[in-house]
């Protein structure tokens, strides 16, 4: 199980709720509720937190892989 440091997890902030994050198991947890009452989650992937709110999640992972490669060379 990837273990984020404690160094780290002071300073990362949830960024839907700004709260601190905790880590459970292979995932972050927000201490704190969004506004739906749920406590967003992240994965953590080769030992990097992935920091994106679980819609901007999805749409980075269906788009084409061409698109995360930086700017199209003429």
């Amino acid at each position: 199980m990837p273990k984020v440091s404690p160094e780290l997890l002071s300073i990362l902030r949830c960024p839907v709720t700004g709260s601190a994050l905790v880590q459970e198991g292979e995932e972050l947890v927000a201490a704190e509720a969004d506004a739906t009452g749920n406590k967003p989650r992240y994965a953590i992937q080769d030992g990097i937190p992935l920091l994106l709110p679980p819609e901007l999640l999805a749409a980075a992972d269906a788009a084409p892989s061409g698109q995360h490669d930086g700017p199209a060379k003429a």
